[in-house]
């Protein structure tokens, strides 16, 4: 059974500790006027609706109704779409908001919310220098191996092995590894 991500994990940021992203009014879009803001990803959805809502009455075109997300940041390699439902935005920013640059990385390579938080509750095997290490632990702790057959193993060989069907990896930097099970 897999362990929770642990907390001194999570703590871990994005490059950017700031998850926002850029409204942009369209009424003054398509009248060739910038017009939008930067907006605190991490409120919740009241408070993101709110702040689009006032963006868009401050608008210098009249009857501004509509808006886009134009850019964001501390989303990681996570892609918003220009349409993306605030809903799921707050969501995504909820997320990566408790579980740092791990949490980012995780959401896209997973691409959908509740498998993220799956992998992160329910299939997290830790945190490694290299898959190989994680192989060499997993084998350790589940084989007794002779001290004259040791030097043998090919830890490497059954990383590969591993990543074909077991597990998928998530590296968030040099020598950093995290490991889920594929379930």
């Amino acid at each position: 059974m897999a362990n929770p991500i642990p907390t001194e994990v999570l703590k871990m940021r994005t490059t950017n500790d700031e998850i926002r992203i850029y409204v942009a009014c369209l009424a003054s879009y398509n009248d060739g006027i910038l017009h939008g803001a930067w907006i605190d990803a991490t409120q919740g959805l009241e408070g993101v609706w709110r702040e689009v809502s006032a963006m868009l009455l401050r608008s210098p075109v009249e009857y501004a109704e509509e808006w886009a997300i134009h850019d964001y940041e501390g989303f990681g390699e996570l892609h918003l779409s220009e349409y993306e439902g605030l809903d799921r935005v707050s969501e995504y920013a909820a997320f990566i908001e408790d579980h740092g640059a791990l949490g980012a990385a995780l959401l896209s390579e997973r691409g959908d919310l509740e498998d993220a938080q799956k992998a992160s509750d329910e299939q997290y095997a830790g945190q490694f220098r290299s898959l190989a290490d994680f192989a060499e632990e997993i084998t350790e702790e589940t084989s007794e191996i002779p001290e004259n057959l040791r030097f043998y193993i090919d830890y490497e060989a059954m990383a590969r092995d591993l990543v074909i069907n077991d597990v998928f990896t998530i590296q968030t930097g040099f020598e950093d590894i995290h490991v889920f099970w594929q379930r």
